[in-house]
């Protein structure tokens, strides 16, 4: 079911989902090229992270997403592309799908910027939903050329939401000890999971033929939970009950576009996952998607119960 490793390039590996793909590229003995813009060595923080890299075995390739030359440079090194650009990047990763092409046909499977929600089934409005659409802009000029798969969704990354139980106004680094605010009525489910673990699946998906031109969705069976039982868990870990404040729909919608950028977006996200259900409300069916915990049942990933007891 699966062929030997590929060579992979990662684009956008300085991100926050991008340095745990190109680690968990590398760890996982995959040769492994990270693009990178020379530029962004002057952020002694990113500097650091592409030593690391390095340090890794991975090797740096110097380039652009608006130089075509230097993606079609990179991407002759390499059999997988995998882009975890942000949202100010994400439409030009048409030049990546057009690099793809004059490079010939030897690449066998592109990831594009994903992680997140399924983009083709979403409930979210606002800022959220215009960010969407451009992923699903991408997947459609994937489709349309002819360029081989995968879509990787990852729902919620623990750093981001998890840590924080959601409390996407304030800034956070660890779940709160206090009062803690509640979306709708925090009975929707979500999913949660941790970043390594969402390059390890990754990695396995991009080499494995069943997830040729399909969705792979990252849904752990112990990391779908609602907001309520993500607090219940925590306050049993505590051995305190917080302050809740409920934020209804109605007032989240008049907030989120009042809100500055990018907290419209963070509420506008909190609005489709935690009121809206916007990753569970749909089944997986086999003519578009796989699971990712189904097909490889040896990764052992973290559930939502160990993540938060580091914090305790």
């Amino acid at each position: 079911m699966t062929t030997e490793k590929s060579k992979i390039l990662v684009i956008g590996g300085t991100g926050y989902i991008g340095k745990f793909i190109v680690e968990g590229s590398a760890k996982s003995g995959h040769q492994t090229f990270a693009l990178v813009r020379e530029a962004s060595l002057s952020d002694p923080a990113k500097g650091k992270m592409v030593q690391n890299f390095k340090d890794l075995g991975v090797t740096i390739l110097y380039g652009d997403l608006t130089d075509k030359e230097s993606l079609v440079k990179a991407i002759q090194h390499v059999d997988v592309v995998i882009s975890t650009v942000g949202l100010s990047q994400l439409m030009n990763q048409l030049n990546i799908i057009s690099a793809i092409k004059e490079s010939g046909k030897h690449i066998k499977r592109f990831l594009p910027s994903e992680f997140g929600n399924d983009v083709d089934r979403t409930l979210a409005t606002g800022p959220a939903k215009s960010e969407f659409a451009m992923k699903a802009e991408v997947r459609r000029a994937v489709e349309a050329e002819g360029v081989p798969y995968t879509y990787v969704i990852n729902n919620c990354f623990d750093g981001y939401f998890l840590a924080t139980l959601a409390q996407c106004e304030t800034r956070l680094t660890s779940p709160p000890r206090d009062k803690v605010t509640i979306y709708g009525d925090g009975n929707a489910k979500a999913i949660l999971n941790k970043e390594e673990d969402i390059a390890a699946y990754t990695m396995r998906a991009a080499d494995d033929l069943r997830t040729l031109n399909k969705t792979v969705y990252i849904n752990p069976p112990k990391n779908i939970v609602s907001q309520n039982d993500v607090i219940a868990l925590w306050e049993s870990k505590i051995g305190k009950t917080l302050e809740k404040t409920f934020v209804s729909e109605e007032e989240l919608l008049k907030k989120i576009p009042q809100s500055p950028h990018p907290l419209d977006l963070l509420l506008a996200l909190n609005h489709a996952i935690f009121v809206k259900g916007d990753q569970t409300w749909f089944t997986i069916e086999p003519s578009f998607g796989v699971e990712a915990s189904q097909l490889y049942p040896d990764v052992k990933y973290t559930s939502v119960d160990e993540y938060l007891s580091q914090f305790v």
